[in-house]
């Protein structure tokens, strides 16, 4: 199989999980619909599904043109087949709670709410509130879930080897590699200030007299989140984080605090890196919590700053002299308990590859590195955290590729991503081919041109 044809399907498939994941985003297109698959007893793939699908697919991949004839089939297979699976997930029990439903359209709003800046803008770009999208979702959402526990399991013992990637590579005709833009492997050490006795101990008097007209005097959690969490993430949304888990991304301080509070109850005042703050859990869903909070962050001096400085250019000059390599030097100075996770290299939020393309960069970063030669380290500088508060950091230029055309020294991850998607494919088309014989499946004739959807049509136990 050709590289670009497997890098296609490959993306056909990431697309159709994206656009799963942006359903609650899209609006379902005002037109006549009409069912051109069904796959079992009830299971029904409309139109109107599909071309949602090949709108959002062809904003994603094309910036808007229409998709190709070949990627729409593959769209609509990659349909036909997640129905298959559910319907396999349901004889083999292999079934999801509403619980579990509820966490990830959580996580998914939640995500969507950090792109648009606030719930009351995702609400305003969608015309649905927050409840109408998890609703009108929560169908598609559960029956990908099951989907994804058979494919797990189908996938569990497929893997590709270092051999199996450059066969996979060297077969492929110069002509059809792709050509990729220039990327960079960065790593950053952030150092928060300390700060002044004075200061802190005003941030949390603060607090502790807000906490009090909440709990003495009745004033509303939420209300007062509003008025004074300085947490950009939920401030406009009354201070609430639903789906949370012990592992989800916070303060480990935070998450404990959380977990030990009853429905309703308003917690102590609560420690973290980032400031103070108070946390009411709004409700258990077992190792999940809905919860709300009010973050006071202390207030630094220029003197905070200058101190911090001062350390990373220590820890920087450690690192030079080769007494301590860089991701030793992250997990012993860092204060970004994220970036401890990584080693300090900065992932692709959406595929956690460390290999990320230059126009993807924060500015401000693209400006401290635009001077360095790979495998050197910047001096310390202030920064403006995504957070929006101020904070110091020196970072860490680890590659730097020009754009080209494929090859395995530089794209190695890349190309072991689509060469183990071929695999997937192979075994899921070698999974279905021998299924297909016990599914009901009848697709639409306006279809027949797309020749792996006749050959199903033809392999499947139609009546």
């Amino acid at each position: 199989m050709k590289f670009h044809v497997t890098l296609v399907r490959f993306c056909a498939v990431c697309l159709l999980l994206f656009v799963s994941l942006t359903a609650a985003m899209a609006q379902a297109p005002q037109s006549a619909d009409k069912i051109i698959a069904i796959v079992g007893r009830n299971r029904i793939v409309l139109q109107s599904e599909l071309e949602q699908q090949a709108a959002q697919a062809s904003q994603q991949q094309n910036n808007g043109a229409p998709l190709s004839d070949s990627l729409r089939c593959l769209l609509l297979q990659e349909m036909i087949m997640s129905k298959m699976l559910v319907e396999q997930a349901e004889r083999d029990s292999l079934l999801v709670t509403e619980e579990e439903v509820d966490g990830t359209l959580d996580n998914r709003i939640r995500y969507f709410i950090s792109l648009y800046g606030s719930k009351e803008k995702l609400e305003s770009m969608t015309g649905k509130t927050v409840y109408q999208m998890k609703e009108d979702n929560r169908d598609i959402v559960k029956e990908q879930m099951m989907a994804d526990k058979v494919k797990a399991k189908l996938m569990q013992n497929v893997h590709v080897t270092p051999a199996e990637v450059q066969a996979f590579f060297n077969k492929q005709p110069k002509d059809s590699l792709p050509f990729y833009p220039a990327t960079i492997e960065v790593g950053e050490i952030v150092m928060s200030p300390g700060t002044n006795p004075e200061l802190d101990k005003y941030a949390r008097e603060k607090l502790e007299d807000i906490r009090k007209q909440i709990v003495t005097d009745g004033r509303s959690f939420e209300t007062m989140a509003g008025l004074y969490s300085e947490d950009p993430g939920s401030r406009d949304n009354g201070g609430r984080y639903d789906g949370v888990t012990r592992d989800g991304g916070f303060a480990k301080e935070f998450v404990s605090a959380a977990f030990r509070l009853q429905n309703g109850e308003v917690s102590p005042i609560v420690k973290t890196q980032f400031g103070y703050h108070i946390i009411q859990m709004v409700q258990r869903k077992g190792e999940q919590i809905d919860i709300r909070h009010i973050l006071i962050m202390p207030q630094h001096t220029s003197e905070d700053y200058r101190v911090a400085m001062l350390k990373l250019d220590s820890v920087r000059a450690q690192i030079i002299a080769g007494k301590l390599t860089f991701s030793e030097a992250v997990g012993k100075y860092s204060t970004d308990e994220g970036s401890k996770m990584t080693g300090g290299m900065i992932a692709d939020q959406r595929t956690g590859a460390t290999q990320i393309a230059v126009d993807q960069v924060d500015p401000q970063l693209a400006l401290m590195i635009d001077s360095l030669k790979p495998g050197s380290i910047s001096q310390p500088q202030q920064y403006k955290t995504a957070r929006g508060e101020m904070s110091t950091r020196i970072v860490f230029l680890k590659s730097r590729t020009d754009p080209h055309q494929a090859n395995l020294k530089d794209d190695y991850s890349k190309i072991q991503a689509v060469a183990k998607a071929q695999k997937d494919y192979e075994k899921m088309d070698s999974w279905i081919t021998e299924r297909l014989p016990t599914y009901y499946l009848k697709i639409d004739p306006d279809f027949g041109s797309c020749a792996s959807l006749q050959r199903w049509s033809e392999k499947t136990a139609q009546k």
